[in-house]
């Protein structure tokens, strides 16, 4: 069985099993005596989807979920937009970072013309090693 399968299969179980709790609600939310067996049938059904999803969890021990997806999902946001905000902090970050270098790189533009002005020997002799370096 493929990647896509088994997810879609066990998508399909998850599926099944709240479409039953949901009707096992209402079932519940509006109980006549007359419908005990239909109950008793819906609990069958949670039941045995409960067993099937623990029964498919072995085909999923390769598949690890970081756990501030855990997290995202357990405030209340749904996972799908989980990598959508990841990218946009990332995206934030890499402009942070590329501030934080043209400030460096302006400061060393700076720096460097003080120091040839003022210490022009050892800004020589900087040079010159650095250059050796590369």
């Amino acid at each position: 069985m493929n990647s896509e399968d088994r997810f879609s299969k066990l998508e399909g179980n998850l599926e099944e099993l709240i479409e039953n709790i949901r009707q096992t609600c209402i079932m519940v939310s509006d109980f006549q005596p007359q419908g005990q067996n239909n109950l008793n049938q819906k609990m069958h059904s949670i039941v045995n989807s409960l067993q099937e999803v623990d029964r498919s969890k072995g085909a999923f021990q390769d598949v690890s979920v970081p756990v501030s997806v855990l997290r995202y999902i357990d405030q209340g946001t749904n996972p799908q937009l989980y990598s959508k905000d990841l990218m946009q902090k990332a995206l934030a970050k890499n402009e942070e970072v590329r501030g934080k270098i043209e400030v460096y790189k302006k400061f060393y533009n700076t720096f460097s013309e003080e120091m040839s002005k003022t210490f022009p020997e050892v800004f020589d002799f900087y040079v010159k090693t650095r250059q050796a370096e590369t």
